[in-house]
């Protein structure tokens, strides 16, 4: 399966990141590696050169300081140089070697060693690594303390060790180190495979999941696969897709609605402006028709109006003139203006006659609001039905109720009651008027002054729907004292 370059790029940069590491490790433990055996040795080489200078003074001290019984000394020299794959020799104050054991043991007696090199030894100490001035061929680590005599430096007494053991073991180390590098490498190559596979899978699901977004198909989802960061960010996905897809669902049954609510009345307008100009509708019945054409008209400014209310209202672009009225006293009104079709159905209404209720909203909005439930309570109360209206208010909100009589709704209906052009009436024939937007701008209104709306249903009896706006802030004891200075 061909990866992506995201893919390769995580992959990458996690590999290359286990390498330096690796690399980085290798060379702070091969460093830390060469001092300590470097350290160790210098420790090793002082410990023996301390021993041996002792044994040397006890056998000199033995001899009356006069001379050193080398075959005395040689059996410790040469149990101290093998014991520790060392070199020891003894030297006078001169520098002149007078014995030594070990591999170069071969160094003839009178050979001198690098008298600056002598007397740092017969000042206290020395250590350092090389020739030691010629003296050996090779790199050596050497060691040199004095030899005391009487309370004198008679001589000093150096231990010296190949410098290739430390390469050796270096070489030693590194090959360990390299090997067990390899197997974790591998290993953590294999992790990282499996481990950015998992983390690009769902960023390669969205992919595909937008592409299809792109064609108009939004039923691709993303799995999710746990709650980190990644499956928040897939939840989120999902979320948004679903939206997606009822953002579309709603376009276009949004698109069909007004074309279906355009297309009718156009239809007929146009066949009876056709007929009164073709002839076809006698001269008598012209006033009727051209009535009817009227009607349309007025139809159709009523759904291009609402349309306009509800993306004003949609787009922010909607402003809100808050102001204290009495909400009863709009009610009133609504219910006067419709007063000729409550009187033709008989309706009686119930809870106009209240004391005053104050909101703190915008009067031309919430009188929208009002007329629009009370003309859907008219348009769907029963012949001789009863319209209810009921108010309420606490601490923090003002309830407005309107309940009409009737045939009620079925809950499956409910939750679309605000959706944008739905109807009631299914074959909308039982309402030429309507456009199916009044209650969705009824929604959005009380939704702007931050309130809610609900819906309370039996079939066969009644419906009522109820919203509340929040009451205006309490002012303060210095506002009230103002407005009174003002209004003196």
């Amino acid at each position: 399966m061909k990866r992506s370059s995201l893919f390769r790029k995580y992959f990458s940069i996690f590999a290359l990141c286990i390498v330096l590491s690796i690399i980085v490790l290798g060379a702070v433990l091969l460093v830390f590696a060469s001092q300590y055996f470097q350290n160790e040795r210098y420790a090793m080489l002082e410990r023996n050169a301390n021993f041996a200078a002792a044994t040397t003074a006890r056998n000199y001290e033995a001899n009356d300081f006069g001379l050193i019984d080398i075959p005395v000394i040689d059996t410790a020299y040469s149990v101290l140089a093998f014991s520790v794959d060392a070199e020891i020799f003894l030297c006078n104050t001169e520098g002149v070697l007078l014995y030594s054991a070990g591999a170069q043991s071969e160094k003839a007696e009178g050979t001198v060693v690098n008298p600056d090199i002598v007397s740092r030894a017969i000042a206290g100490k020395y250590s350092g690594t090389g020739t030691l001035g010629g003296f050996f061929t090779e790199a050596y680590y050497v060691v040199g303390v004095p030899v005391i005599g009487r309370g004198q430096p008679v001589g000093a007494l150096f231990a010296a060790s190949n410098a290739r053991s430390l390469t050796e073991f270096l070489v030693e180390l590194a090959k360990m180190f390299l090997v067990s590098a390899a197997v974790v490498l591998f290993i953590s190559f294999v992790l990282i495979y499996f481990i950015t596979s998992n983390l690009v899978k769902p960023l390669k699901e969205m992919l595909f999941a937008t592409q299809s977004f792109s064609q108009g198909d939004f039923t691709k989802r993303v799995q999710v696969s746990g709650f980190d960061e990644l499956g928040q960010l897939a939840m989120a996905f999902n979320n948004m897709a679903s939206s997606l897809a009822t953002t579309e669902t709603t376009r276009r049954s949004f698109v069909a609605n007004v074309s279906h609510e355009l297309k009718t009345p156009m239809t007929t307008i146009g066949g009876f402006v056709d007929g009164i100009l073709d002839g076809t509708i006698p001269e008598e019945k012209r006033d009727h028709y051209l009535q009817i054409v009227s009607n349309e008209v007025k139809r159709l400014s009523r759904l291009v109006r609402s349309m306009l209310d509800t993306a004003r209202i949609e787009t922010g672009e909607l402003h809100m003139n808050p102001t204290l009225f009495d909400i009863s006293e709009s009610i009133r009104q609504s219910v006067f203006s419709l007063e000729q079709t409550i009187e033709e159905k008989r309706v009686r209404i119930e809870g106009l006659e209240t004391d005053k209720v104050m909101i703190w909203a915008d009067m031309d909005l919430m009188h929208q609001v009002v007329y629009n439930l009370i003309e859907n309570a008219v348009k769907f109360v029963n012949e001789e039905g009863v319209i209810t209206f009921h108010y309420q208010q606490d601490a923090q909100r003002t309830y407005v109720a309107i309940r009409n009589t009737g045939e009620g709704l079925e809950k499956s209906e409910v939750p679309l009651l605000f959706e944008r052009f739905y109807k009631l009436d299914k074959s909308r024939s039982l309402n030429k008027n309507g456009v199916g937007l009044g209650l969705h701008i009824v929604k959005s209104i009380v939704n702007y002054h931050k309130g809610e709306i609900f819906v309370r249903s039996e079939q066969g009896e009644y419906t009522e729907f109820e919203f509340c706006i929040p009451n205006p802030p309490k002012k303060t004891d210095k506002e009230k004292d103002r407005e009174k200075r003002e209004d003196a």
